[in-house]
């Protein structure tokens, strides 16, 4: 089983989080590539435009898929997630993921919540894994609920006292990401038979 996964608008492949979860997936036996896109290999703050975002991610998934053992996922990190849906919707990703892991889906900026991010997620085709934290400002666990309610496909495991990150304060949480990485696992499990 191989995970693609792409990191967050602000931190690459090589920031502790992301390395923290290769690391839970790896003592869960799945294999997990990781990536940068092209804005962070150049050194640059703000990213690229969704269609060049798009187009690496499709690009290092096809590499990753002729390269690694199936059945194949697709996910990422707050912006990693969004655009690995993107690709979802558009049937981008060849051969199709068998599903798609959210951590921390950026559903709305903070204080926005006009501003919606999930126009294109009833076009998604393969099941879908929102793991979200209580204290997340890019969603509220009440738009999150609303939001997959309208997802047949898609599943939300909310991370009691988790931020954006899915980390707990509280000194009880400290494996909060651990403990999201392994629910993870656990739902792949259930959908993996129905990939190529």
């Amino acid at each position: 089983m191989t995970i693609v996964l792409a990191h967050g608008a602000g931190a690459g492949r090589n920031h502790p989080w992301m390395q923290r979860v290769v690391r839970s997936f790896d003592q869960a036996g799945i294999h997990v590539v990781t990536f940068n896109f092209p804005y962070m290999d150049a050194g640059r703050k703000v990213p690229d435009k969704a269609p060049v975002l798009e187009a690496h991610f499709a690009a290092v998934w096809k590499d990753a898929v002729a390269t690694n053992n199936g059945p194949y996922y697709a996910g990422g990190k707050s912006m990693g997630g969004r655009i690995a849906s993107q690709v979802a919707a558009q049937q981008g990703f060849d051969p199709p993921p068998a599903g798609l892991i959210f951590f921390g889906y950026p559903l709305h900026p903070p204080n926005q919540p006009a501003k919606r991010r999930d126009a294109h997620l009833p076009q998604v085709t393969a099941p879908m894994l929102f793991l979200h934290g209580t204290r997340d400002p890019f969603g509220t666990p009440a738009e999150m609920r609303e939001l997959v309610a309208t997802l047949p496909l898609a599943t939300l495991d909310i991370i009691e006292g988790g931020d954006h990150s899915l980390v707990v304060a509280r000194k009880d949480g400290a494996d909060s990401v651990e403990r999201a990485v392994h629910t993870a696992a656990a739902w792949t499990a259930g959908h993996g038979r129905d990939a190529r």
